[in-house]
């Protein structure tokens, strides 16, 4: 359904690629897909795809531009995997917010310049949501086992639109510590909603491979949905 094209980054020369899905007729509103460390993979431009359906515009920035371009891996090959963390260990994270806002401002364009755009992330992209709802100018954020949040909540001051938080109690990446410092921490901030997920790991809502639990995946893509639905 959807293709890539090229747009230019807010700082620097250059361009990166951004994977769109554009629906039929028009969009009700945009939705950004914030990679996992595994790239614009299948998976990450299948979501792309089911959110063109659902009727958005959906567009999927290729993060790990700098260093490779259309990096794909696969979370469920282990040399893949590794690969995936240095990428990751690579990425200038603020430089990506940078693009990230870059496809924003892609996508109102596209959406003649008053259309609302929410962003969803998984993972790493979960992480980046949480800067992104601190950050940047969307209008509402979705993470799915984002890593490493509970080092950002001291940002957390500066997210004046909804963000929806999806945390497997069962992640490998984020312990319980972590999760209980996420939960103290943003309990008394009205723009925020988390949701656990007793049992799971992080993953469980991938589109597709090992990792994915059809259940969950399922229970927190219609919050995902129905948050989107009201806020944008």
């Amino acid at each position: 359904m959807g293709a890539f094209t090229s747009i230019k980054p807010l700082e620097g020369d250059g361009q990166f690629d951004v994977y769109i899905a554009r629906p039929t007729g028009t969009p009700r509103a945009a939705i950004i897909v914030i990679q996992e460390i595994f790239g614009v993979n299948e998976g990450i431009r299948r979501k792309c795809d089911h959110l063109a359906e659902q009727g958005y515009l959906a567009l999927s920035p290729d993060l790990f531009w700098r260093d490779d371009a259309r990096v794909e891996l696969d979370a469920d090959v282990p040399e893949d995997f590794q690969k995936a963390i240095e990428y990751m260990q690579k990425l200038d994270q603020d430089r990506a917010i940078y693009d990230i806002e870059a496809t924003i401002k892609a996508a109102r364009a596209e959406l003649g310049g008053t259309g609302k755009v929410g962003l969803v992330g998984y993972c790493l992209g979960g992480r980046l949501a949480f800067m992104a709802a601190c950050r940047t100018d969307g209008d509402a954020f979705v993470a799915y086992y984002g890593v490493g949040i509970d080092n950002l909540l001291g940002e957390q001051h500066a997210i004046g639109k909804p963000l929806l938080l999806h945390i497997p109690t069962a992640d490998g990446f984020v312990p319980p510590e972590v999760q209980k410092t996420m939960h103290e921490g943003l309990k008394d901030n009205r723009h925020v909603s988390l949701y656990d997920y007793e049992g799971m790991d992080h993953g469980f809502a991938a589109e597709m491979g090992a990792r994915r639990n059809e259940e969950a995946a399922q229970l927190a893509d219609k919050r995902t949905a129905d948050f989107f639905a009201t806020n944008l």
